[in-house]
């Protein structure tokens, strides 16, 4: 009779290339780490160790204070992902008015109202004065014709005044 290793090892091997061939497919090249974020650049204002979330709550912010998007003061084109702007481009003029902007409003809370930068109970805030609008009104609003429209007034008070009987004699 002939020996059965043979066919059983050829056997076991055949399994064996089936499982890590299996294995191998399973694995998706895609499975690689993502790579990190680059490195934030030309920080001028904001202090360079700021945290990537914390930034782009700052940039948030200033986007619902102003009533704008990115591409107001960034480098970029609308409707394209964050990741083809140029963040650390100084090429827009709004950008430079931005800082100037940020390092008037530093000063107003530390100076004017003792605020410590960086801290939550800021006074002053860019919505302080721009209210959702690009730039900032300088003169309340027109007049509305309903607006403008006198109030109805009440009637004037007036002192009661005493019968004779109960004024005293003067």
């Amino acid at each position: 009779m002939k020996s059965r290793i043979p066919a059983i090892s050829l056997a076991s091997a055949m399994m064996l290339f089936g499982i890590s061939v299996a294995t191998a497919q399973a694995v998706s090249p895609s499975a690689a780490p993502p790579t990190p974020p680059p490195p934030l650049k030309n920080l001028q204002v904001f202090p360079k160790d700021i945290s990537r979330p914390e930034l782009i709550a700052n940039m948030r912010f200033f986007a619902q204070s102003l009533g704008v998007r990115c591409t107001f003061c960034h480098v970029g084109a609308e409707g394209q992902p964050p990741s083809t702007f140029d963040f650390a481009s100084d090429a827009k003029k709004e950008k430079l008015i931005a800082r100037k902007m940020l390092v008037m409003v530093q000063r107003i809370n530390t100076q004017d109202f003792g605020v410590q930068p960086g801290m939550a109970s800021a006074k002053v805030t860019c919505f302080t004065c721009h209210r959702g609008s690009a730039h900032p009104l300088t003169a309340p609003p027109p007049v509305t014709p309903a607006a403008a429209a006198p109030a109805a007034s009440p009637p004037p008070m007036t002192a009661p005044v005493k019968p004779p009987s109960e004024r005293g004699t003067a």
